[in-house]
């Protein structure tokens, strides 16, 4: 018999958004319409008591398993993983997702949109695919691997393979209506066979991560409309979310935080870039909404909307990455490169389009999370409280209700296996299951006044702390309660001895009971029940594997991790092959390295990209343009640089290449990379040289990688339009970075190429 789910089983569908802060939906208090989702609301629940970790992948996990994200072993994202085992990236197979428990009992899986939970490493061709989505019991995948990706040019991935997005931005492709269209057809394939099968599908758009990519009209809606700056936006989304009851009414606004500018002390030029920026992240968020209300309108035309189980969440407060002043390339954060107010200016009419990367001011990130203090990345409510509307009409009778039981991310697994009825399998494909550290919601569903049954949760991110416990929370920031007041950076390292003064004095203390909003520090006059508190933080950091505590940020990035094969100094690619993620490419940045390619160069000659690396928010290009062999050299959209040979490339077989030498040090905790000489090589014989007099230091983007003959997705340089395919034959492409200088470069390529 094949394997069939009880009679009336739920679909399940989680929609999960990126980086959306507890004030910034309209059924939260929001100016911004969000009317499909606020019609979810006023259909089912709101809940004003979720949490998260503060942080994307690790809250994922969260949500598909069940268990905390150091139990997952994402103290952190995969690209910032170590080799601890509450942070080493690998989620593993004894935490067994709902994708892998809802297939054993006749669902069909489905993925759609952002996954960022396979070791960044592993996302390559070579895999190992068991950390794919295919590989964690989803029967079909359609999106991006990554943390982020360009919603004009994404990189996609189908089940396991890459595609090409199905259009070009000129033919009005945007990948938000393209993951909507793949997720209706991915059900109705199913339903048209077998009518009776539930789905599970779990629904993550890109969206509202940067880059905040929406059409102009979208954003359009929303001139004018935020002219009045962030502390107005806080006052009156503050006394909505009074008004709706979303937040009890002695709820006391939280400070305006000490790290973001007065509106009123601003330029008129920053005040005019600043509401852009947000208006286009309204009119993303718009956007959005109403291409989740397709999704939702398709449920009900096939007469399933009634009887799926849907969990709308974020993954954490809104995003700071933007810093103080914004940005139109969020490469910048990952590379420690301050933001330039000028060049900002000067891309005010193209943001939101494809050309940038863009991310508001964290002026907008602290109003966007009202009425909690601080953000993402940290474990006040601003970081982990976030919205969640649960909409189930044949399952809950209550309509437009709120509910304040406490509940996590870990909560939402248990919820949906007692919803459904089913156990909690003992093991999956053999493997024994660990036991869920979550809570079912079930009994709050119907009934308002039950008690929370989720009664303690630590929290840890970045080396920030916390504490819920019976309705009271405790809170130890780092690097302080702000930069301005503690004088330190995100991502600064806490030494032993700073610790030891952390748990004596840098602990807070929070009656949520009577102070939602966390205003009122009760440290000093509640001194035990802290000190116990503190030790319980402890007692909890030792069951989920959170030892040892690492606040650093994006120099995690440079640290050397396990790969699927051995370090070499010589790396050979073919054309016509997947692009090969950053995370598996050779590590080029501050560095000596040479890239050759073995082409045959027509008749007349041909254009087009033979090797790239990277986007439009940083990487490099090797290619031909106008005959003549060039480098180009994009410096996080700020700068870009190039080298050109001084005539054509000559018809019939070369080896060309460009060889790249660091002239001076790099300077990476201000966002500089070495400097560099590049001279540009025909068989050998040099043919152009130029300076680079500043590279990447840190990365050159979460998702794009290496590609061999074309630039795919969003093009390194704005020198063409992508992808810019070589319109010769390459036979293959080596990169070099072995840092022996080429002496007799012809012969050497050649012995090296027939040696693969």
């Amino acid at each position: 018999m094949p394997n069939r789910a009880r009679a009336g089983a739920p679909n399940v569908l989680y929609i999960v958004l990126d980086d959306t802060g507890f004030g910034q939906l309209g059924c939260y208090g929001s100016p911004i319409a969000t009317p499909n989702l606020d019609a979810l609301a006023a259909d089912g629940l709101r809940f004003n008591n979720m949490h998260t970790t503060a942080l994307c992948s690790p809250s994922r996990s969260c949500m598909l398993n069940g268990r905390n994200h150091h139990s997952n072993g994402l103290a952190c994202i995969t690209e910032g993983s170590m080799g601890y085992p509450g942070s080493n990236g690998i989620i593993p197979f004894e935490n067994g997702f709902l994708s892998e428990i809802l297939l054993q009992h006749g669902y069909n899986t489905y993925a759609i949109g952002k996954w960022h939970l396979t070791p960044a490493e592993q996302t390559s061709a070579a895999g190992p695919y068991d950390r794919w989505p295919l590989g964690r019991g989803f029967e079909r995948f359609y999106g991006f691997l990554g943390g982020d990706t360009h919603q004009y040019y994404p990189e996609l991935v189908q089940d396991n393979s890459q595609v090409e997005p199905p259009a070009t931005p000129e033919e009005g492709y945007h990948l938000t209506p393209d993951l909507v269209a793949k997720a209706k057809a991915m059900i109705a394939d199913a339903k048209q066979v077998a009518p009776d099968k539930p789905f599970f599908m779990y629904f993550c758009t890109g969206a509202m991560h940067a880059p905040h990519h929406v059409p102009k009209e979208w954003a359009d809606r929303y001139k004018g409309q935020f002219d009045g700056g962030w502390d107005a936006y806080r006052e009156q989304t503050f006394a909505r979310q009074k008004e709706l009851g979303i937040i009890p009414e002695t709820t006391v606004l939280s400070r305006h935080d000490p790290d973001v500018p007065d509106w009123d002390g601003l330029t008129a030029d920053e005040k005019r870039l600043y509401a852009r920026m947000m208006e286009v992240f309204a009119g993303f968020l718009e956007h959005t909404d109403h291409h989740l209300g397709e999704l939702i309108s398709f449920l009900k035309e096939i007469g399933e909307y009634e009887n799926t189980l849907i969990m709308v969440i974020s993954d954490n407060g809104a995003s700071s990455e933007g810093g103080p002043t914004g940005s139109v390339n969020e490469g910048k954060f990952f590379n420690n490169v301050p933001e330039n107010l000028e060049q900002n200016l000067a891309a005010i009419d193209d943001i939101g389009g494809p050309k940038y990367f863009n991310h508001y001011p964290w002026g907008w990130t602290h109003a966007g999370n009202t009425p909690f203090r601080r953000w993402k990345r940290e474990t006040y409510r601003g970081g982990t409280s976030d919205p969640f509307i649960v909409s189930w009409p044949k399952g809950i009778t209550a309509r437009g209700e709120i509910r304040s039981q406490y509940c996590h991310a870990i909560d939402m697994v248990p919820t949906v296996l007692d919803a459904i009825g089913i156990e909690h399998p003992n093991a999956i494909r053999g493997v024994t299951q660990s036991p869920i550290e979550g809570f079912s919601l079930l009994s709050c569903f119907n009934d308002a006044s039950v008690p929370s049954l989720h009664r303690t949760q630590y929290f840890e991110m970045f080396g920030h702390r916390s504490l819920y416990h019976e309705g009271w929370r405790a809170v130890c920031p780092w690097p302080g309660t702000s930069f301005l007041e503690s004088g330190r950076r995100f991502g600064e390292p806490i030494s032993h001895e700073q610790l030891i003064q952390l748990d004596t004095h840098g602990w807070e203390l929070y009656n949520l009971n009577d102070d939602f909003a966390e205003t009122d520090n009760l440290a000093a006059s509640e001194r035990d029940r802290l000190i116990a508190m503190i030790s319980m933080w402890y007692v909890e950091a030792g069951r989920y594997n959170v030892l040892p505590i690492d606040s650093r940020g994006t120099q995690r990035f440079a640290e050397e991790r396990p790969q699927i094969t051995a370090d070499r100094e010589r790396y050979v690619y073919y054309p016509g092959t997947q692009m090969v993620p950053t995370n598996a490419a050779p590590r080029v940045l501050n560095r000596p390295h040479t890239i050759s390619v073995e082409v045959e160069v027509p008749e007349g000659g041909a254009e087009g990209v033979l090797l790239s690396m990277g986007g439009n928010d940083g990487g490099f290009a090797f290619y031909v343009q106008n005959g003549r062999l060039s480098y180009g050299y994009n410096y996080v959209a700020e700068q870009f640089f190039h080298v050109h040979s001084d005539g054509p490339v000559p018809a019939g077989h070369h080896i060309v290449s460009a060889e790249f030498t660091p002239t001076g040090p790099a300077d990476i905790a201000n966002g500089k990379g070495t400097p560099a000489r590049v001279v540009l090589f025909v068989d050998g014989e040099a043919v152009g040289e130029g300076q680079l007099p500043v590279t990447i230091p840190l990365s050159l983007g979460l998702a794009a990688g290496v590609a061999v003959g074309s630039d795919p997705g969003s093009p390194a340089l704005p020198d063409y339009k992508p992808p810019f395919a070589y319109g010769g034959r390459i036979r293959r492409a080596l990169v070099d970075v072995s840092g022996t200088p080429v002496e007799d470069l012809k012969e050497r390529m050649r012995q090296i190429l027939a040696r693969q």
